[in-house]
């Protein structure tokens, strides 16, 4: 978790990340296009990019003051630039066919997030729709054109970074697995009488759009289920129908149809909405975190260690964005719904923002989801390792565990920098009298650890595991903090033989 890679990941999140890699897909295009190596015009590529984003900047603005809803120039970017990756450039500026085309796809795409969405949650990837309305109603279909051979390192590595940001390997390779056998299927003639399924293979990689649909449109957090099981089957849905041969009757599917089908699906299994929160209170927790409350307009059933996207208006925000994925504070037993924050000096102007709400502001949270949550077997022994601000799902956890009276094997490892560090005590505290969980906390700065100090120093190690869970082969362990404290705790628990399937890990889209 240390690599390179993995740093660079941590510093940019999952939006912010698509955004740079269309960018750069476009950037090469240009380039490409210059030398001859693509049949178009940089100077009319330029002019598409452009054309496009007017389009839909103009009617996202218009729309959301419609709708009175927050503007998120982010999305309407990335929706604006896939448009331009799919579409062809016009033959000129005054091409008549495509002024048509760019405009009404534009157009739908941004209307689809706010005419097509139910409790303010739009249904369809808003590229794909704003094509499949074009094709139906104009006739005139979009060329998918970054599906070509200069294109591919690019896509290559653009896509597998967006994958590995948002950790959905899964639904990736059910798509791109599935995807290619459908196609190899309705193309056996070709496979019998002149090539091989290698040559097909390559050939639907490198000439096909098919890594750019499944690594940046298939993957979009706001249409997939976050469920594995069912991100697995939409993923195989939708390669299974993005086959050139997939028809109803004289209706040919194309990949967008096929996503859209696939939207279909995701929300029909796993529904979603956005809720308007407001702030009733914040209070300090602990050094630099913060607890805020908010009243809900409505109930919003969840479990314990899920986790929500956050979206606040910014007139001028940084490299991160305006919207953040944070994990519920709060049990589903508490009337408020509830977030901690940790705050630095240099925070991100989003966190700036938040700090500085004051009760009856609102906030915008959307997105419910994570598999982060307890068994449903109340028998089985459960470790929690937190670090720093990573205790929050847990303390949804003990919260509801001591709201329900619900007495289960646990043991809470919490580390922490500083005694300053350390949040919701008085929730752990509570919980070692109601239901007898016990909790063991250690301080890794050893030269700032008090002298009254009743708990351990130094970080937790496969020593100190065995030491205080002397049956931690019969414990489930679930681990929470930064990428590179679960990925030591979770090398020091297979150092001790802890099977993988005991090992939950807290993860959500654009964790850094």
């Amino acid at each position: 978790m240390n690599n390179p890679i993995d740093r660079f990941l941590n510093l940019i999140t999952m939006y912010r990340l698509v955004l740079y890699v269309l960018i750069i897909l476009l950037a090469a295009a240009f380039l490409f296009s210059w030398f001859g190596l693509l049949p178009m015009s940089p100077w009319l590529l330029l002019f598409s990019v452009a054309f496009i984003l007017a389009v839909c900047i103009l009617a996202n603005e218009t729309l959301a003051k419609i709708f009175l809803a927050p503007v998120n120039a982010e999305s309407v970017y990335i929706t604006a630039l896939i448009l331009a990756l799919l579409i062809t450039p016009p033959q000129s500026f005054l091409d008549g066919n495509y002024l048509e085309m760019a405009f009404w796809a534009s157009l739908w795409a941004i209307a689809s997030k706010f005419i097509f969405a139910i409790r303010r949650k739009h249904i369809f990837n808003p590229a794909s729709f704003g094509v499949a309305v074009t094709a139906l109603t104009l006739n005139q279909a979009a060329s998918w054109w970054v599906g070509t051979l200069p294109l591919l390192p690019f896509v290559v590595i653009g896509g597998l970074l967006i994958v590995r940001k948002v950790q959905r390997f899964d639904l990736f390779w059910s798509f791109l697995i599935v995807g290619l056998i459908s196609i190899a299927f309705g193309s056996l003639g070709f496979i019998r009488g002149f090539g091989s399924v290698g040559v097909l293979a390559w050939r639907s990689l490198a000439f096909t759009p098919i890594l750019f649909f499944g690594s940046v449109m298939v993957t979009e957090p706001l249409t997939m289920s976050p469920k594995r099981t069912e991100r697995v089957v939409y993923g195989a849905l939708v390669g299974f129908l993005n086959a050139p041969w997939m028809h109803f009757g004289s209706l040919y599917l194309t990949p967008e149809l096929a996503l859209l089908i696939g939207n279909i699906y995701t929300y029909i299994v796993s529904p979603k909405e956005k809720l308007l929160l407001t702030l009733t209170s914040k209070e300090q927790v602990a050094d630099g975190v913060y607890h805020f409350r908010f009243s809900k307009e409505r109930a919003l059933p969840f479990l314990p260690g899920q986790y929500l996207e956050w979206t606040l208006p910014l007139d001028c925000s940084d490299t991160r964005g305006n919207r953040r994925f944070l994990t519920i504070a709060s049990s589903p037993t508490e009337k408020e719904l509830a977030i901690g924050v940790k705050f630095y000096p240099q925070s991100s102007t989003f966190k700036q923002k938040l700090l500085a709400m004051e009760p009856g502001a609102t906030i915008v949270a959307s997105q419910k989801a994570g598999e982060f949550t307890m068994p449903k077997d109340p028998t089985r022994k459960l470790a929690f390792i937190a670090g720093g601000i990573g205790i929050t799902p847990f303390r949804s956890m003990v919260q509801y565990l001591v709201d329900q009276k619900e007495k289960r094997d646990v043991v809470l490892l919490y580390s922490n920098r500083t005694s300053a560090d350390i949040a919701y005590r008085d929730v752990f505290d509570a919980a070692e009298k109601k239901i007898g969980m016990k909790t063991v906390y250690t301080l890794t700065d050893r030269a700032s650890v008090p002298k009254d100090w009743q708990g351990l120093s130094g970080y937790f190690d496969a020593s100190v595991i065995r030491h205080v869970l002397p049956d931690y082969s019969e414990r489930y362990f679930y681990i929470s903090g930064t990428h590179a404290m679960v990925a030591a705790m979770e090398q020091a628990l297979h150092s001790l033989g802890v099977y993988r399937s005991h090992i939950h890990k807290d993860f959500f889209p654009g964790f850094a």
